[in-house]
């Protein structure tokens, strides 16, 4: 069964790093977004310097690779033989496909913030800890207009609410987890909210 392991957990970071946001701008705009707005390789900067057509396309792609790792990849490559439990083997996967978008081999380990694959793996192990996280995330943006401060309130409020409804305690720490990733990503953003450089919704990038 440690064969089934490795190629779940293979495939699982190789769907995570499919960078979809640098995939789109190429092919659609001729752009590469790695040299436009923020540089970030995620559906927001994709959003600001394509459109949001396109970029979210690429938000709804990045949210089904996560979603994906938990669901089908596990539910095809797990095997009650495995000397570790179905949740933990979902976790692994999971995890892998956030890593995956954040230090993608296909742009030399340079990838996005995670937080839509993330949130892909929380909808697939959770729906209701994904709504009322995305309710917090909209209410934040509504407020104060800018997408990173959404994303890190969001991410500050996952582990609360996926403890609050009940979930096994490894989706818990999983939550944690991700939280602890998406707000050490967001190093950059937290600095220039603070600074008050931050691009806001519908402010051109430069």
């Amino acid at each position: 069964m440690m064969i089934n392991i490795i190629t779940a957990v293979f495939l699982s970071y190789l769907l995570g790093a499919i960078p979809f946001s640098f995939l789109l701008g190429k092919l659609l705009k001729g752009i590469d977004i790695r040299h436009m707005g923020s540089g970030n390789i995620g559906a927001t900067n994709l959003m600001r310097c394509a459109g949001k057509p396109i970029g979210i396309t690429a938000l709804v792609l990045d949210m089904s690779k996560g979603t994906l790792a938990v669901t089908v990849i596990a539910d095809i490559f797990y095997s009650s033989s495995m000397p570790l439990g179905l949740s933990l083997f979902k976790i692994i996967l999971g995890l892998l496909a956030v890593i995956g978008h954040i230090w993608t081999v296909m742009l030399k380990f340079r990838g996005g913030k995670g937080v839509a694959t993330a949130i892909g793996v929380l909808a697939g192990l959770s729906p209701f800890v994904v709504i009322y996280s995305g309710l917090v995330w909209l209410a934040i943006l509504l407020v104060s207009k800018y997408v990173s401060l959404s994303s890190i309130v969001m991410a500050l409020c996952l582990p609360v609410f996926t403890y609050l409804s009940g979930q096994p305690a490894e989706y818990t720490l999983l939550s944690v987890g991700l939280c602890v990733l998406i707000i050490c990503r967001h190093r950059g953003n937290i600095a220039r909210l603070i600074k008050g450089t931050e691009y806001k919704v519908g402010q051109k990038a430069q």
